[in-house]
Formats: structure tokens, C-alpha cells, sequence
């Protein structure tokens, strides 16, 4: 009797967990599989930012966003969000959503059904408390790395899963023969009714310059897009309606 009390218990406490992952449904529009591009025929994109690494060039990429009032959405990892908390508040301050990009930014496929998931929600858990903020319910899969099991899996805890339908690559810098110039026209190239660009803040391994070209590309992708007759959309939006 005691064991089954104790395996109820912590059925109940995981149930619990998943029920209260996000308050927001994602739309059902967005559901089911990955979204590399929103389902809309307007001519809006979506600008997103990865954070796994550190905090190089979020204070300039916070900086451009305001003084171009644009709208960002930043999908950091829980491991960023215990190791910075004060970025992922400042990201939330600045009235930007956060997604979910994994705890510890692993392979999903290398992973059994409860690791998955448990990344999945120790990551929730740790940015709720470094933004001090509900997140939005969109997840991003490390290397952008989904399987229709994994995207079911990840519905069910409430998220819907959102890639990207272009990395403008800054985050290997020029080391890896990327530049400023290089990054925007990536995210140009990229441009179509619902485009959704990931760009990254933080330097990796792979750029051991330590340079963010991401954030010195931000502005230029801005007023291009602006230029192009896009609008930059919030996708706070989506869950308005």
C-alpha cells in the first residue's frame, strides 16, 4: 500500500507539472509537426534568438530592439537561465517572450521519452525563475533536431514545437568565415510570408573570437526587412488570436 501511495504521488506531482507548463495554449494551427515558417500569407517574420552560451552582445541586441521597436522572441536554454539569470530577466524587463530551447541542450533522439521530457521541463522551471515571467508555449529542439515522436511528446506538454526557416550562422563568426554582411544576407534570402529567423546572442566554441556578429547584424536585418515591407511580428500575437 505505502509503494502504491508513493508511485501515486508521484504520478500526481508530475501531472501537476505538465498541467501548469504554460498557461497559454499555442494554436492548433502549430501543432503536430515543426513549424519552420508560420501559416500566414502576410508578409510578417518573426526575429528569434538562441541563448546556450554567454551574454556576448545581449546588451547591444536588447539596445537595437528598443531603439528600433521591434519585437524579439529569446529561446534560452535552463542551464543559461541558472548560470545568467540577470539576462533572461533583462530579456523579459525589456518586453520580449521567451521560448524553451532544453535544459542542457542535448540530442533529442539520443534520449528516452522521460529525459525528453524532463528537459523539457527543467528548462520551463528554470526560466520561469531567472525571467520571472510566463513563458510562451513554443519550444525549439536543439540543433534543430525533431522527430514527429519527439514533436508529440512535446505537444502534449503544452508546447508547440517552432524552429526556423533560416539561421543567419553568425554565431560561427569570422573564424568561420562569417561576417556581419554575410549574417543579413542570410536572413534576406529567407524572407516570405511568415518567416521566422534565429540568430543567436553569445559566443560557442566555434568562434573563438569571441565576437557576436548577430547583434552588430541585428539592426541592418531591421531596417531591411522594414525596407522590404515586412513587419516584424511579436508572436505574442499568435496567442492572441
Amino acid at each position: 500500500m505505502k509503494r502504491l501511495l508513493a508511485v501515486a504521488a508521484v504520478l500526481a506531482a508530475v501531472l501537476a507539472a505538465v498541467l501548469t507548463v504554460t498557461a497559454a495554449a499555442p494554436p492548433a494551427s502549430l501543432l503536430g509537426a515543426e513549424v519552420r515558417r508560420l501559416p500566414t500569407g502576410e508578409r510578417v517574420v518573426a526575429i528569434t534568438f538562441n541563448a546556450a552560451w554567454d551574454e556576448t552582445g545581449l546588451d547591444a541586441v536588447l539596445a537595437e530592439l528598443r531603439d528600433r521597436g521591434a519585437p524579439a522572441t529569446f529561446f534560452p536554454t535552463g542551464q543559461f537561465a541558472e548560470q545568467h539569470p540577470a539576462a533572461v530577466r533583462a530579456m523579459a524587463a525589456a518586453g520580449h517572450g521567451l521560448g524553451n530551447h532544453s535544459y542542457s541542450h542535448p540530442y533529442f533522439t539520443d534520449l528516452t521519452t522521460r529525459q525528453a521530457r524532463d528537459e523539457v521541463l527543467r528548462a520551463d522551471a528554470a526560466i520561469r525563475r531567472a525571467g520571472g515571467t510566463e513563458p510562451l508555449p513554443f519550444f525549439r529542439f536543439p540543433y534543430s533536431e525533431t522527430t514527429p515522436q519527439r514533436i508529440a511528446e512535446v505537444n502534449a506538454l503544452g508546447f508547440a514545437d517552432l524552429e526556423f526557416t533560416a539561421d543567419t550562422n553568425g554565431y560561427l563568426g569570422p573564424a568561420g568565415g562569417m561576417t556581419a554582411a554575410k549574417a543579413v544576407d542570410r536572413a534576406l534570402a529567407a524572407l516570405t510570408p511568415g518567416a521566422v529567423l534565429q540568430l543567436h546572442v553569445g559566443t560557442s566554441d566555434e568562434s573563438p573570437d569571441r565576437s557576436c556578429l548577430d547583434a552588430e547584424a541585428l539592426p541592418l536585418i531591421i531596417d531591411a526587412v522594414r525596407e522590404r515591407g515586412y513587419r516584424i511580428l511579436d508572436l505574442r500575437e499568435l496567442l492572441a488570436g
